[in-house]
């Protein structure tokens, strides 16, 4: 087999055991995965793509592209979660083979893998992409059309291309995309018909859904859309997500785990290329944007991710010494047998007071990992290290889905719930259980279901058991 082949049959089986495997292992988490769920089983049911509608209620928070992948999934047949997860799996992966694709063009096929390699195995994007949230759709979009204007010499067609995909970016979570896409209108201000075609092409492609919906809900849109979701959500603190202005200091570093050491190998001449400059511009905006921002949550600044990979890749290949930072990467791979044991219990009781446990089992092939890592770099094969690293992620993400899945299933999905519940005779209610688990009742019993009440015939329904 010849090595291209060898690599991409490698990737591929890869790419599977990190994205595929286990996505109905557990049930819904969360307040939003069941909502945006419902809504999209809800249009499926309805044949109505153009108001989301929760539980008979108009429901604004968020614009359709999510809703509009779980509702084509729902009508092809899938179960519950695969309904919702799988569309957002594959379009993570179909990024990737992208972002790869244009990365190899703009850099050359080494530094391609590299980031991508970085990017497909960050804790960030991995853990977003088992999710049927917004903050993966608005990232892919959003970051697929910044890749098309990354060199300097924008076509017309290519233009259109990224504009056609911002107006994704906006179909998948609002307005926030024309904000990010400030660096790539700097860099293209002497190319003014470049940036007239692709906004044009974006509204194009966006506006209809938002006259469609305005015709229908009127000023109750604007008033929760646009206003409550997009300028009280940056400026005021009722949505009680607020944090502090470093809060995407410790995420950011989160989210690139295991190759947050690499950000040490960049260096001033990995910023000499202009390219390189816009990849650097598109994440600084991002990160001081967000960080201006008064409400705060982890997912928001996902779509900067794409341009941080990018840069390690850069770095990684102009890199004359990598010793220290490959070792220092394998070894953070003992943050996901870490995480094994404090995600159940952050999902329930909250970050702050989930304890932090060092397993020492897991520790030991991690340090094999380390030495072979730094054998493979001091012998000149990087790429080999850096696979090394990945392949070392991909088999503690299968740990982590077979143990911990089920385990955030039992305790925090409302599945087992409804599970229980099936075929037996009564009506359901909600005996005990937050709002995640209510919204994880209502979408598997597809209604919504009352609290109970004492009267003859309920069916009491309570969480974690």
């Amino acid at each position: 087999m010849r090595p291209g082949l060898r690599l991409a049959v490698i990737g591929a089986l890869a790419l599977y055991c990190l994205y595929f495997v286990g996505l109905d292992r557990c049930g819904m988490l969360g307040p939003d995965e069941p909502r945006y769920s419902a809504i999209g089983v809800q249009m499926a049911r309805s044949g109505d793509f153009v108001l989301p509608v929760l539980w008979g209620k108009p429901w604004f928070e968020k614009p359709p592209l999510l809703y509009w992948m779980t509702a084509e999934a729902s009508c092809a047949g899938l179960g519950p979660e695969l309904a919702s997860r799988l569309p957002v799996a594959l379009l993570s992966v179909a990024f990737l083979l992208f972002f790869f694709e244009m990365l190899r063009r703009a850099f050359g096929a080494r530094v391609a893998l590299f980031a991508t390699t970085i990017l497909a195995t960050s804790a960030g994007w991995l853990g977003y992409s088992h999710v049927a949230v917004t903050d993966l759709p608005l990232s892919v979009t959003f970051a697929a059309g910044m890749l098309l204007l990354v060199r300097p010499d924008v076509s017309v067609r290519r233009a259109a291309a990224a504009g056609a995909l911002v107006g994704l970016a906006i179909l998948a979570k609002g307005l926030v995309p024309l904000v990010l896409l400030v660096p790539a209108l700097w860099f293209l201000r002497r190319n003014i018909r470049a940036i007239a075609v692709m906004l044009c092409v974006a509204f194009v492609v966006a506006l209809p859904w938002y006259v469609a919906v305005y015709a229908r809900a009127g000023q109750p849109f604007v008033d929760d859309f646009i206003w409550k979701q997009h300028f009280a959500r940056f400026t005021t603190n009722a949505l009680q997500h607020v944090q502090p202005w470093w809060y995407y200091v410790p995420v950011l570093i989160a989210g690139l785990v295991p190759w947050t050491p690499a950000v040490a190998l960049v260096r001033k001449r990995t910023l000499a290329d202009p390219r390189a400059q816009f990849l650097l511009a598109w994440f600084l905006w991002g990160l001081v944007f967000f960080s201006a921002s008064r409400n705060k949550l982890p997912g928001y600044v996902l779509p900067l991710l794409p341009a941080a990979a990018a840069l390690l890749g850069i770095a990684l290949d102009a890199s004359r010494r990598a010793c220290v930072a490959l070792a220092a990467c394998a070894l953070l791979v003992y943050a996901f047998p870490v995480a094994e044991r404090v995600l159940p219990v952050a999902l329930i009781t909250g970050i702050r007071r989930a304890g932090v446990h060092f397993p020492w089992l897991p520790f030991l092939p991690v340090l094999v990992l380390v030495a072979a890592a730094v054998l493979l770099e001091l012998r000149k094969h990087r790429v080999a290290a850096a696979m090394l690293v990945s392949a070392g992620v991909a088999v503690a993400t299968l740990h982590f889905v077979a143990t911990s899945f089920p385990v955030l299933d039992r305790t925090v999905s409302a599945r087992p719930a409804w599970r229980r519940a099936a075929g037996r005779q009564g009506h359901p209610c909600i005996a005990s259980g937050g709002r995640d688990f209510r919204y994880g009742v209502n979408y598997y019993f597809g209604f919504e279901v009352p609290d109970c009440s004492g009267a003859a015939g309920e069916l009491p329904l309570r969480s974690g058991g």
